[in-house]
């Protein structure tokens, strides 16, 4: 199994918590891939941990899907299926979609601000190939505008779905930076939308930031 020895841990975590973390990225990455067996005690005296926590961590991404665990077996990093994306893209596509409606109406200039400079570390992030930091931001920013949409259903169903969005996301973000800078072109449209808070514009927006990485995803895997 391989694993990387240069990573950086994190800090202030639960021996579980840095765990689930770790392992969690490990599969989101690819270090872990789909259907390698995963093995408790390497992971253990990789990450400095007893083989309990391990365990712990196995069943908290069994809930996200990312593990099955088989007890007295083995336990094994679930399967990417292709259809999968177009599953989860546009039920993701439409929650967002109907978060940025709702944001046009009620977001303020301060706001828009924070939106710019997290779509600025987005583009930065891109072009110094740092993939799982565009990731993240990436994430941010949408995030960002569910937040503001007020609606719990949406936040929690999106927070759902993204963990299985990030396996796909990752592999999207590693394509040449002429593909990804659209993402980055899409967002300041967002933006521009909100702004002038054209709901029904901010709504196609969205949608297409979705759809559009979900067909190209499609046609590279």
């Amino acid at each position: 199994m391989p694993i990387p020895k240069d990573f950086a841990s994190p800090i202030r975590m639960s021996a579980k918590e840095r765990a689930f973390s770790q392992i969690q990225r490990w599969i989101i990455d690819g270090t872990l891939q789909p259907g390698e067996k995963l093995i408790d005690s390497e992971l253990a005296e990789t990450l400095g941990v007893s083989r309990t926590p391990i365990r712990e961590a196995f069943q908290l991404l069994e809930v996200q899907g990312l593990v099955s665990m088989h007890p007295g077996k083995e336990t094994k990093v679930t399967e990417v299926e292709k259809n999968d994306i177009f599953k989860m893209y546009s039920t993701m596509a439409a929650l967002h979609a109907l978060a940025a409606e709702v944001t046009s109406k009620i977001i303020v200039p301060g706001q828009i601000e924070q939106l710019r400079a997290i779509n600025l570390e987005f583009a930065s992030a891109i072009n110094s190939g740092q993939v799982y930091q565009a990731m993240e931001m990436d994430e941010q920013f949408h995030n960002h505008i569910v937040e503001l949409s007020d609606n719990p259903y949406v936040t929690t169903f999106s927070a759902s779905l993204q963990i299985h969005i990030r396996r796909f996301k990752y592999v999207f973000l590693k394509q040449p930076i002429t593909a990804t800078h659209a993402s980055v072109e899409e967002h300041d449209s967002i933006i521009k939308a909100l702004e002038s808070k054209d709901s029904d514009y901010a709504h196609v927006l969205m949608k297409q930031n979705f759809i559009r990485p979900m067909q190209e995803l499609n046609e590279i895997l």
